[in-house]
């Protein structure tokens, strides 16, 4: 794409209107030639709204293409970068600029720069955690969040599938699954967006939503339990990426739990097996145990098990 069909391009995105004869004159050719370079930007995908009569003129329609990257070789390396990371994350929002970046831009670059993109791949690996949970939605939701609209969604949960009409406040991604917490009523609950299987957006807006950045910075309005865990020193280095555990005193976690969070803080021990011990409050600490037993009844079962068929 040459410089003026690039700055054709921006002048066009600046939503303004513009007649052939303007933009002949701007550019010093003849409107013929304008005319073809219009041709060629709708061609490349920019979408171009044309309005006849005396008032008339070319103007981009809303979900138009933006002006082209211009990048040094480093910055086409690191953008590609980028992209390679951002593989193993499922249906990220407005995910299509992948395969755009990835095919469309690549082809576009001087052998010199693709060979060494090509060479990059061999030598950088990013170990995300796998997972197959689709999530189809995420675009939408982002869009409802963005706009503070509401959303009508089907949604899978342990009691069954059921229908809940929400605000979302926008979406995170951890440890392989993206969430969103919603405003439901009077509070704002978490939900798993690759559990959400049907979902339309409502016109219903709420002024009021906080942004996602808000809400992650709030305090949890739960009171807690004064709660303490302790750890071995191999322990601490396991749960240094757990944002629960960040602050972490002589091998030793102390805060508050919500009593509501008890089944997964439980659940979250066996993760760390001997390495951790809750060490108060007692119903958490018992509920560990009941965990672990029910672990060791199965493994027991299952060698009494294989007893029983050896012995027949």
């Amino acid at each position: 794409m040459n410089e003026r069909r690039i700055a054709l391009m921006r002048m066009l995105d600046s939503r303004k209107k513009y007649t052939a004869r303007e933009l002949a004159e701007r550019f010093d050719v003849s409107v013929r030639t304008i005319q073809r370079d219009l041709d060629y930007l709708q061609q490349m995908g920019l979408p171009l709204y044309t309005e006849t009569g005396p008032h008339g003129g070319y103007r981009a329609l809303p979900n138009r293409l933006l002006p082209p990257l211009h990048l040094a070789r480093d910055e086409a390396m690191g953008l590609f970068l980028m992209l390679k990371l951002l593989e193993d994350i499922p249906d990220i929002p407005f995910g299509s600029v992948r395969e755009h970046l990835s095919e469309q831009y690549y082809a576009e670059l001087p052998p010199d720069v693709k060979d060494s993109i090509d060479q990059l791949k061999d030598y950088v690996s990013f170990r995300m955690m796998p997972t197959f949970a689709g999530s189809p939605y995420t675009s939408l939701i982002l869009e409802a969040a963005m706009n503070k609209k509401g959303i009508k969604m089907k949604y899978r949960s342990a009691s069954g599938e059921k229908y809940f009409e929400v605000y979302p406040v926008g979406l995170y991604f951890d440890h392989g699954y993206w969430y969103m917490p919603a405003y439901s009523r009077d509070r704002i609950l978490l939900y798993r967006a690759d559990r959400v299987i049907e979902m339309t957006l409502l016109e219903a807006i709420n002024p009021d939503l906080p942004t996602l950045i808000e809400w992650l910075e709030m305090e949890d309005p739960r009171e807690g339990v004064p709660a303490k865990i302790r750890f071995t020193a191999f322990g601490v280095r396991l749960v240094e990426s757990d944002p629960l555990f960040q602050q972490i005193s002589q091998q030793e976690w102390q805060g508050r739990i919500p009593v509501s969070e008890f089944p997964h803080v439980a659940r979250l021990m066996l993760k760390y097996g001997p390495d951790a011990e809750v060490i108060y409050p007692r119903e958490l600490r018992d509920m560990v145990k009941q965990l672990l037993q029910k672990s060791l009844d199965a493994y027991e079962a299952d060698t009494d098990q294989e007893y029983e068929t050896k012995g027949t």
